[in-house]
């Protein structure tokens, strides 16, 4: 078994699942979160577009898209380059519920830190950001030393 226990995975589920309750309390759910999301990093993208990157049917996406605008995170404004299909924006309601998950992220994290003594928290944190950025760099370079990892051994 590998050394960290896959501790880091567990620690983002706890967060989200702190999350996800959290919202769940102002009628967000994960699913609606997800969509908001892609529409506020691709302003002005089709329903369709939403669809297909998120792999959900059309009734599905209809929904979401109509029970979000009732909510007030999302606008339609009309296609210009075809009238069948609408374009999709988050509204400044949208901006604030990313401002706010990544609030209740930020409380989950501090409090899980808080044991820690100063000198404990900054090491973690400078390993942490290590970590991290040589994880972006290897998925921005599309896996290439993963997947050479992979090549020969079985995947389950």
């Amino acid at each position: 078994m590998e050394i960290t226990h896959r501790q880091i995975t567990k620690i983002a589920r706890e967060v989200n699942k702190f999350t996800v309750r959290t919202m769940k309390a102002d009628g967000i759910g994960t699913a609606e979160f997800d969509f908001i999301h892609l529409v506020r990093h691709h302003p002005g993208i089709t329903q369709a577009e939403v669809r297909n990157e998120l792999r959900i049917d059309k009734g599905a996406a209809a929904r979401r898209t109509a029970n979000l605008e009732e909510k007030g995170y999302l606008v339609r404004k009309e296609n210009p380059n075809d009238k069948r299909s609408q374009l999709l924006y988050a509204t400044e309601k949208a901006e604030r519920l990313k401002n706010s998950k990544a609030y209740l992220e930020s409380v989950f994290y501090e409090w899980l830190l808080g044991g820690l003594s100063q000198d404990d928290s900054e090491n973690f944190a400078r390993i942490l950001k290590i970590l991290y950025e040589k994880s972006k760099k290897q998925s921005r370079a599309g896996f290439p030393d993963l997947l050479a990892l992979l090549e020969g051994k079985e995947r389950v």
